[in-house]
């Protein structure tokens, strides 16, 4: 390959900071643009837990927002753009209406309530907490069970006590001028594959957990119908407990309209790693963030962003 990994510290323009409650099995990851960027969203999965995500449509009246948001809780979770609202506002970072500073956060989340505390969820303080963290420095962003991906876990479809654990992955290269990176907090009720070599990596497990199953969720899925009684599939595996989110950053000049093409462009990614995935049981969302204004066509980045979403994925399950 012509690129080279990079480490997130070497994009400018945005600050990145981790909060979590090991104990209760969830945390967030915050993405912040302190002079505000341009953003875009793509949600392909049927039960996103989501905030302010309207502000990503084309047609909305804003052309910037302040920070990305990516925890667990669902939507109990989304509480927590509120900590990061009270932060930014407090350092002036939006904005000025009145005597009031408003800065524009979006958030999504996964569904980690049954991986530990089901009653436990990213708050106020701990997005606040993240924001603290995302400007204290470099490096605070980690791979494995951190931030969004503390309570992550993946192949649910016959119930959690035969998933994998998984957790938040990230990977970033620069072509050129060109950097592009990928940040995903993996939970799919699917199983993960290897993009490069077609191997499944993580998912549904045998039933003493030792190593994955026989079959992958997609070939239960199939056999669900020729051989029901096989399978005693909670009540919740039809509910959307599930949902991978990701962002990706770059520094190629975009506008929101072009960015939501990017981040659709970037499911591709999911689909390559995640089987099944976008189903109804999953809120599948990935944003794309404009950082900078390199010139790059919509074509070799979004090529670019499925590379390095699928390695991304690939580390959140690596990492645990």
């Amino acid at each position: 390959m012509n690129f080279t990994e990079i480490s997130f510290d070497q994009f400018d323009n945005v600050k990145i900071g981790q909060a979590e409650n090991m104990d209760a099995g969830t945390g967030v990851t915050v993405i912040v643009a302190p002079e505000g960027r341009p953003c875009g969203l793509d949600i392909r999965g049927g039960g996103p837990a989501s905030r302010e995500s309207g502000l990503m449509d084309p047609l909305a009246a804003t052309d910037i927002i302040h920070a990305v948001v990516l925890g667990g809780g669902s939507a109990f979770g989304l509480d927590a753009a509120g900590g990061v609202m009270k932060y930014l506002s407090e350092h002036g970072i939006g904005f000025p209406v009145g005597d009031v500073v408003v800065p524009l956060v979006c958030q999504s989340d996964i569904f980690d309530l049954g991986y530990k505390a089901s009653n436990i969820y990213p708050d106020k303080a701990m997005g606040y907490a993240a924001c603290e963290a995302a400007f204290t420095g470099k490096g605070n962003l980690k791979n494995g069970s951190f931030g969004a991906g503390c309570g992550a876990t993946v192949g649910k479809l016959i119930g959690m006590d035969r998933c994998t654990k998984s957790g938040i992955g990230t990977y970033a290269v620069q072509l050129g001028e060109l950097k592009v990176g990928a940040i995903v907090a993996t939970n799919a009720i699917g199983d993960v594959y290897d993009f490069e070599t077609g191997k499944r990596i993580a998912g549904v497990t045998t039933a003493d957990g030792s190593a994955l199953n026989d079959l992958s969720c997609e070939e239960i899925m199939y056999d669900m119908v020729i051989n029901p009684s096989k399978y005693a599939v909670p009540a919740e595996t039809s509910a959307p407990t599930n949902t991978t989110i990701g962002i990706i950053l770059t520094n190629a000049a975009f506008n929101k309209t072009q960015l939501c093409k990017l981040a659709g462009m970037t499911h591709d990614g999911y689909a390559r790693c995640i089987r099944p995935i976008h189903t109804s049981m999953d809120g599948d969302s990935i944003y794309a963030m404009s950082l900078g204004d390199v010139p790059a066509t919509l074509d070799l980045v979004g090529t670019l962003a499925n590379h390095v979403m699928c390695e991304a994925i690939r580390r959140s399950v690596a990492s645990v």
